[in-house]
């Protein structure tokens, strides 16, 4: 993680960019703001005007760190009314971002999204990626068996859990759920009833932080030649091989997209099998080939959870809706665009 010092001069520099035409520009590290003390402030003029910006890093921009860093700033712009605020971080998601718009906040990130309205002033940018995703403090939280609780919360967002539910359904222990859920909490990501029931709050947040962190190559993956082109037919010999072995499967990638999006041509099938795919494979009569000339790809689950709630399409098993988004979104054959059209089209958020 970077260091707030490192944060402070790298926001520096973005502001230095995006206000090419200023002149007298000054920074003042740690500078004194009555009785309060920021992280930078920074003086400048645009034409004849004067502005000044003060900045506070926060080392994650997460939302729990940015409603702290709200509560600061708000502090320095009493001591200082004319200063337009600004909070600083490595990364400041959707949600982060709509709760410095709602308070009247600029931001800046090092990502390159920023918000900035003050004055005549008005600059914004979004939609630009985490350039710094494995951040320890979230980690954790996508570890194979925490995962487990994330998967079961975005293939459900609605659902009201109760602990024990969840813990059965992510197939993990009581005391485990409990922390991821606690995790979530810190990030504001579940929220809790009167009841103490659970639900889950940002699935959208969620599901970016995880695709993040993770990426379909975690698994193991051995590739065949088929003796024919990609057809349903194939698939359905790859399933009732694994059947017949007693291995649990589910197709993703391009094979799961085109079992929910009929109409999807399928280069190359990517298939979960649970244990070594070797005698599947000989079962199929097939020889092994490398990744770039096979067509049949059989990947060894990082963690079994990748077949928690598997989907029964036209008679075949395909992975959670959010397992085969998180699939896709670094598959290197038009991975991003099928993502994001399986998650407007099928998920909902």
């Amino acid at each position: 993680m970077l260091k707030s010092s490192e944060i402070r001069r790298q926001a520096a520099q973005r502001l230095r960019e995006i206000f090419p035409g200023a002149k007298g520009w000054e920074e003042a590290a740690e500078a004194r703001i009555g009785s309060q003390r920021a992280d930078l402030l920074i003086k400048f003029k645009l034409g004849a005007q004067e502005h000044t910006l003060v900045l506070e890093v926060s080392s994650l921009g997460q939302p729990r760190q940015i409603r702290a860093t709200v509560t600061r700033l708000a502090e320095v712009r009493r001591e200082l009314p004319t200063a337009y605020p600004v909070a600083a971080a490595v990364y400041i998601g959707r949600e982060s971002a709509q709760i410095l718009k709602s308070n009247n906040l600029g931001y800046i990130d090092l990502s390159g999204n920023c918000y900035l309205a003050f004055d005549t002033v008005l600059i914004e940018k979004e939609g630009k990626r985490n350039v710094r995703p494995s951040s320890r403090p979230l980690r954790s939280l996508f570890a194979p068996r925490a995962t487990r609780v994330v998967r079961a919360l975005l293939t459900d967002p609605p659902r009201v859990w109760k602990l024990e539910e969840l813990a059965r359904a992510a197939s993990v222990s009581l005391g485990h759920s409990h922390n991821v859920v606690k995790r979530l909490e810190d990030l504001a990501w579940v929220q809790r009833d009167e009841r103490q029931r659970f639900r889950l709050a940002k699935p959208a947040d969620l599901l970016d932080s995880w695709c993040e962190s993770y990426t379909y190559r975690t698994n193991d993956i051995t590739s065949y030649f088929i003796p024919e082109r990609v057809t349903r037919r194939f698939m359905s010999d790859v399933a009732r091989a694994a059947e017949a072995h007693g291995r649990r499967y589910a197709f993703t990638l391009n094979a799961g997209l085109s079992l929910v999006a009929p109409h999807l041509r399928v280069p190359a099938i990517h298939c979960y099998i649970e244990g070594d795919p070797a005698p599947v494979a000989a079962a199929l009569g097939l020889r092994p080939a490398s990744e770039a000339e096979g067509a049949l790809h059989l990947l060894t689950p990082y963690d079994p959870g990748v077949f928690d709630g598997a989907l029964e399409k036209g008679g075949f098993r395909v992975v959670s809706l959010p397992q085969l988004y998180a699939d896709l979104v670094h598959y290197e054959r038009r991975g991003q665009e099928q993502a994001e059209h399986l998650r407007r089209e099928a998920m909902g958020y």
